[in-house]
Parts: C-alpha cells; structure tokens; sequence
C-alpha cells in the first residue's frame, strides 16, 4: 500500500513556511533543501503516520468483531439435566466417543469405526446402543469437523427409533484439540488419551458453554477475525474483559465448576480457584 501526495499539495505547504528569496543566491539551495527533505523525510513520515492510523482503526474494529463474537458465544443457553454423549468424529482413526452425566463427570469413553477404511457401521451402532441404555444418554453432540457429516446419518440412524427420549445436535469443535493437549486437560483426565479428552470437551459443550469455553484460549476458538495480526496484548486484553464480564453476569455454581471458570469470578484469583480446603 502507497501513500500518493500530489507535488503541488506539499510544495505549497512547505514554501508558505519556507518561503524563497528570488534574490538571495542560496534560493536555489532552499529549493534543493525542501525537494530533498519532503522526498527522504516528509513524504515517507506521512505515509507511516496515514498506515500506522488506518492499521489502528482496523485492529480497533477487529478486536471489537472478537469481542462481540465470544460474548455471544459464551452467552449461549446450557442444555442442562442432560447425560450426554460427544463424538469427536474421525475417518481413518474413527470417532472418539465420552459420554458425561448432567454435572460433566465422566462416565465411560471408547472408540467407533464407521466410516472407511472400516466401515465397521454395525458394530458402531451396536456399541453407541449399549452405551445409551446402559447411561439412560438423553443428548448426543457431534463435533463439526472432518466426516461430521457422515457420523450424523449414524447416529440419524440410531436415534430414529428412539422416540423423544435421545436427540443429537452439531456443535461447534473449534478450540477442542487445544484444550485436549493443554495442561488443564492432562490435570482433569491424566489418563484419557488426548483425542479422548477432546471427545469430553465436545459433550460438555452442550451442556454448559460457558463452563467449558473458559478453559480453552479465545483466540484458538476461532470467532475473530485476523487475532494473529492484531495487537496481542489489546487483544487479551479485551477478551480477557469479555470472559470475566460474562461469567460474573451469568455466575458459577461453586459444586460443580472448575477452576478454570472460578478464575474469572471478581474477587477470586487462580491460587485461590485451586485451593482445596481440608475436611472438617
């Protein structure tokens, strides 16, 4: 990108400061001076100011469109009281199964191979059968990233027989592998495979968005635009804003939530969020 300023706007600016003598025999040595310094010095200054003002302008309004994304991101409404089941769904690896009671506690995991080089469908229906009666599942939530598609007409399939007792929805599972390797997710699930974890953070998902998006960094949920190139710390900054506004607008329950979340409560800091007091 170019700054084009016209000869005539900046020689006119210049010379009503620096004005000529005709008749001193240094006026030609003036004209040199003022050509040199608007061409090295002036021009080149007022480009960087112009780019430096509009990259601004556009890193305010990014930050903004962030903002306003994550805020109505964590705003979503939990689907409480469910036991449910995430798919992290997969191809050549399969699809990563949890399923988690009404209150995010982990209850069974295991692996599903429908899709190809498999297509083990049967016995994929078979497996999410026995892990729905066996739970009493109410919500099944499937992640939307690669053979998303493919893992809904299974579980369509599955459920189409099952009344208005099972239902499933497509949630979002940006941000899911980066909780799944984080140092959060090996404290909570020290033992669970990492795409396990991910299955974990999927079925919570629907449960509670809030209580599970505050344990991953906004800027690896994905609803920005540009947060690589923007002004990090402004960035931070403001969604760090965000996500403490939110959650002491909405509240936690202290029975149930992580540290993670009581992080953000006014008044709570992280030494404290991971303090276990000792039985009485």
């Amino acid at each position: 990108m170019r700054v084009h300023i016209d000869e005539r706007d900046w020689r006119t600016a210049v010379e009503n400061v620096f004005e000529a003598d005709i008749l001193s025999p240094f006026a030609d040595e003036l004209v040199l001076a003022e050509e040199d310094a608007a061409s090295r010095l002036l021009l080149p200054s007022i480009e960087r100011d112009v780019r430096r003002e509009l990259s601004e302008k556009a890193d305010s309004h990014a930050i903004n469109v962030f903002a306003t994304n994550l805020r109505a991101l964590l705003g979503q409404p939990p689907l409480a009281g469910h036991t449910t089941l995430g798919i992290d769904p997969g191809f050549r690896t399969g699809c990563k199964v949890a399923v988690v009671d009404p209150t995010g506690k982990l209850l069974d995991t295991g692996t599903i191979y429908p899709h190809e080089p498999k297509n083990d469908w049967v016995g994929a229906l078979t497996a999410l059968e026995d892990m729905i009666n066996r739970h009493h599942v109410t919500l099944i939530t499937i992640g939307n990233g690669t053979a998303s598609r493919e893992t809904e007409k299974l579980v369509a399939e599955l459920t189409r027989n099952k009344a208005e007792r099972t239902k499933y929805l497509i949630v979002n599972e940006a941000g899911a592998s980066v909780y799944s390797a984080s140092a959060l997710a090996r404290q909570e699930f020290p033992t669970l495979d990492v795409s396990i974890r991910g299955a974990v953070s999927i079925a919570r998902r629907a449960q509670d968005p809030l209580a599970e998006l505050v344990k991953i960094d906004p800027k690896s949920i994905g609803v920005g635009l540009y947060q690589h190139d923007v002004d990090q710390a402004a960035l931070t900054h403001a969604l760090d804003g965000v996500v403490e506004n939110v959650v002491n607008n909405v509240g936690v329950d202290v029975n149930t939530a992580s540290s993670a979340l009581l992080t953000h409560v006014a008044g709570v800091g992280p030494k404290l969020a991971t303090y276990r007091f000792p039985p009485r």
